[in-house]
């Protein structure tokens, strides 16, 4: 084959790959849901986290079997299953909207997405190798990052246009079975799987490891501050400035913008400069952005400090990730599973949010838990190794 055709064959593999990873990226629209769901059926903070609870609640349940199953049935067939779970959840909403079908709806896209996160990156290297696979896999979390900025503005425009903000999940539901279809055309060859599968006791044992500890409750406070700035933004604008929820929707998207910028500049920046200065230079626009958000009471410098949040948690995630594994270089496969299992953050602390937001009769609740999240981080600085 000559190179001009290899190289045909690695973009026409790759398409439904970065589809899949598109795909990915509607978990992220929850914190958009939330907002429209609790307008909707007249929630309290405290129960309107539960939308985001119930869908990073299954982080801990699925990532450790989800290894087991691409072990016995393949990584591709994997992210399959993950893509038809995923498009059930997009339907869900379409065909009933009530609150009890939005949160099956939600916890079927906690569990496709769980499944799809995963298995999707593995895949990957069955498809590029060597010094290309962390460009490509950089790209993939660019690509669900563009997914992730658009959603907040399909939801206000079909809201404003249709008075449905839901149609949103069929646009999404179209892209995921496009995804499916030409994914489950392609031939992507795997290697034969060997060795003992991972269990929950071998996983759960690495916690005993102070730097797998430490790494894996910072994966949770990364996306707490994550979860609860895609779902706070807005209802800070809300009770600050007096808007309607389709004024202040955008500032989800103020958020996923910048962190998109951010994930594309990290990307140059971690190669130019150490991890440990990327991580310091992260924290420290997050704590800034915090304090900024306990006393701005205008639209401009809350979206700046929204900004901030999006720039400085976009490369924290993948620095924590690189330290833990280069702590036990002899269980890679192990910490990965803890690591995606950190992902459950994303029910602990929108719950804890919510509680303090009722409790303080403010979203300053919220920020006062993201603040505590961004102090963790900061204390992980010494930690942080400045290769990764």
């Amino acid at each position: 084959m000559t190179q001009e055709k290899q190289g045909s064959s690695l973009v026409v593999k790759l398409i439904p790959v970065m589809l899949a990873f598109f795909a990915m990226s509607f978990v992220d629209s929850v914190g958009t849901a939330t907002n429209y769901v609790k307008e909707s059926f007249n929630l309290s903070n405290t129960v309107a986290n539960l939308c985001p609870s119930m869908v990073f609640f299954w982080f801990l349940v699925c990532s450790v079997p989800t290894g087991m199953l691409m072990n016995k049935i393949g990584r591709r067939k994997t992210v399959l299953i993950s893509l038809v779970v995923t498009l059930a959840a997009l339907v869900l909403p379409l065909i009933y909207y009530h609150f009890a079908t939005m949160m099956l709806a939600f916890a079927l896209l906690g569990i496709g997405n769980a499944i799809m996160q995963v298995s999707l990156n593995p895949l990957v290297s069955n498809i590029v190798s060597g010094d290309k696979l962390a460009s490509f896999m950089t790209f993939g979390q660019f690509v669900k990052a563009i997914g992730s900025f658009i959603a907040p503005i399909l939801a206000a425009w079909f809201a404003a246009k249709f008075n449905n903000w839901a149609i949103m999940y069929g646009v999404f539901a179209l892209e995921a079975f496009i995804a499916f279809v030409l994914l489950a055309k392609e031939d992507i060859k795997e290697e034969e799987v060997s060795g003992k599968i991972t269990g929950f006791k071998e996983s759960f044992a690495l916690l005993g490891d102070g730097t797998v500890l430490l790494c894996f409750i910072g994966i949770m406070c990364h996306v707490g501050i994550d979860v609860g700035t895609n779902t706070a933004s807005p209802q800070i604008l809300i009770d600050r400035l007096g808007w309607t929820l389709s004024q202040a929707i955008y500032a989800t998207s103020v958020y996923f913008m910048f962190r998109t910028i951010g994930c594309f500049l990290g990307a140059f920046l971690l190669a130019k400069f150490s991890a440990k200065k990327v991580f310091i230079t992260s924290v420290i626009f997050m704590l800034t952005a915090m304090c900024g958000l306990f006393v701005f009471h205008s639209q401009w410098p809350i979206y700046g400090c929204i900004a901030l949040i999006g720039l400085g948690n976009s490369n924290i995630f993948s620095i924590i990730f690189s330290q833990a594994l280069l702590s036990r270089p002899d269980k890679k496969n192990e910490v990965s599973g803890l690591m995606i299992m950190g992902l459950i953050g994303g029910t602990v602390f929108p719950l804890l949010m919510g509680v303090a937001s009722d409790a303080m009769g403010s979203q300053n609740g919220t920020v006062l838990v993201m603040t505590v999240c961004v102090l963790y981080l900061l204390s992980l600085i010494g930690k942080i190794k400045a290769a990764a």
